[in-house]
């Protein structure tokens, strides 16, 4: 099926599911606006019927769509800050680069090798979330973070994982509590769900919890799997503070009456900019982007290399952080999740959530699967925060300011499906070649990084090839 008769199928089938904001049919068909279409999430909730063909259509018009001012793009009255703050003076530019918005479109950014993946360079975006307020030009690293553009494929199973380790770590909190409580004596447990490690966790007979021994997660252990850093828990979430920040199009369940106390929180004279069900279409869009796989039909020297890469891979520590697989229980995902917070829709906030079935789709054919039954998921991670650097090897932990608490040499585990699509590298992209960034790394990762760097020439070139060949494919 084409891309246009697809998304024809997709518009037809938001017809059933009228919301606010539906496109003015007496517009004309070279109008300029992009924002066009809507679909009531209670609605399509209650109807049974399966969300995908729904929202996914809408989901990728959105994402490539390139946002005017006649959609609200812009935000003259407001910062580019997760939590809705006015600026104390109005820049007069429309886009910069530094303070935002900063693009147009979603894909702006987001399209190596394909819309959703990664990006170059050229489209770094900067950071400032420590200055709620900042609306200041600078690229001073004082005042904000350099990040590179991160690959969305396989985000849907990436927040999927999350969400079951969450589930599992908040019953084991609840567990050492019950116990403290009946024992009436201190009890500690270690944190551990689907093979990784989260440090131990004390509490004490009167409900009071010991958490300094918490490792590479939140205190209220919530895995955040989304951002460098680790601080996003959602791709509702993500998107919400993207569509802010780079675009300047305000999300009502953040930016409208209820938090704000109006409609029309930049004061750009539109209210409404992005429905409850538009910002759903970019989740379900980015929630069903297969997964990065392997390159296929490689000339033999390179496949020999990468098969005995990928063991010395293993052999000098690398899969300590970088897990090969994690196994998933479930491929229902729910929009909205359960465990977002204010400020970002909640599945208290609507009649029911929607339940996107990820196994109805194709690519999940072909994903391996345990003994269980459980599906593999081959992230080459372990959504869990790490030291990356230390004063002998800074490279990854260059940046001055923290970033919603975490430590600025404190990074999630990249995820490396995908990497031979994805440079170049490091939080800033400024690391060419896999070899760089190796060598850059420091802190937990010291040992293996000394593993790889007294490898011979040949030790080093085989996990090279290895890593070359886990590509963005489809």
């Amino acid at each position: 099926m084409t891309r246009r008769s697809s998304l024809m199928i997709g518009l037809a089938a938001l017809a059933a599911f009228p919301a606010h904001g539906l496109a003015d049919e007496t517009l004309p068909p070279w109008s300029e606006r992009t924002i066009i279409e809507d679909v009531d999430l209670n609605a399509l909730a209650q109807s049974g019927k399966d969300p995908i063909p729904v929202l996914q259509p809408l989901g990728e018009a959105l994402f490539e769509a390139k946002f005017t001012n006649l959609d609200g793009a812009g935000r003259p009255d407001a910062t580019g800050a997760i939590v809705p703050t006015k600026v104390r003076r109005q820049s007069h530019l429309t886009f910069q680069r530094l303070a935002g918005p900063d693009a147009n479109a979603c894909a702006s950014c987001h399209n190596e090798p394909v819309m959703g993946g990664a990006g170059s360079f050229a489209v770094n975006v900067f950071v400032s979330e420590g200055f709620e307020s900042a609306d200041f030009d600078t690229i001073d690293p004082q005042f904000s973070n350099e990040r590179n553009t991160n690959a969305l494929q396989g985000a849907g199973l990436i927040e999927l994982l999350a969400r079951e380790m969450t589930t599992d770590l908040r019953a084991q909190r609840r567990a050492v509590l019950q116990d403290a409580r009946a024992t009436g004596s201190t009890a500690t447990t270690d944190l551990e769900t689907k093979g990784i490690s989260f440090g131990r966790l004390t509490a004490h007979p009167d409900g009071t919890l010991d958490v300094s021994e918490l490792d590479g997660i939140d205190d209220d252990l919530t895995l955040r799997p989304f951002g460098q850093k680790g601080v996003f828990a959602s791709l509702r979430q993500f998107t919400v503070n993207a569509m802010n920040d780079h675009h300047g199009i305000q999300a009502d369940e953040r930016f409208g009456a209820r938090w704000t106390g109006t409609d029309d929180f930049d004061a750009d004279g539109f209210a409404h900019e992005f429905s409850d069900g538009q910002i759903s279409a970019l989740v379900a869009w980015q929630a069903t982007l297969p997964p990065p796989g392997r390159k296929q039909e490689l000339p033999e020297i390179w496949e020999k290399a990468a098969a005995r890469g990928e063991l010395i891979f293993d052999e000098i520590g690398c899969t300590s952080c970088h897990v090969p697989a994690l196994p998933l229980d479930s491929l229902v995902f729910q929009d909205p999740g359960p465990f977002d917070t204010a400020g970002t829709l909640r599945q208290s906030d609507v009649n029911q959530p929607l339940a996107l079935d990820l196994a109805t789709l194709e690519w999940v054919k072909t994903l391996p699967r345990d003994d269980s039954g459980r599906v593999l998921v081959p992230l080459f991670g372990d959504l869990k925060r790490h030291k990356i650097a230390d004063p002998a090897n800074d490279t990854l932990g260059n940046e001055l300011l923290a970033q919603r608490f975490v430590a600025r040499d404190v990074f999630i585990t990249a995820e490396l499906w995908g990497i031979g699509s994805t440079a170049p590298y490091g939080h800033r992209g400024d690391l060419t070649t896999l070899n760089e960034v190796i060598l850059a790394h420091g802190g937990d990762a010291s040992d293996s990084r000394k593993a790889y760097a007294s490898l011979d020439e040949d030790g080093r070139q085989s996990i090279i090839a290895f890593l070359r060949s886990l590509e963005i494919t489809q």
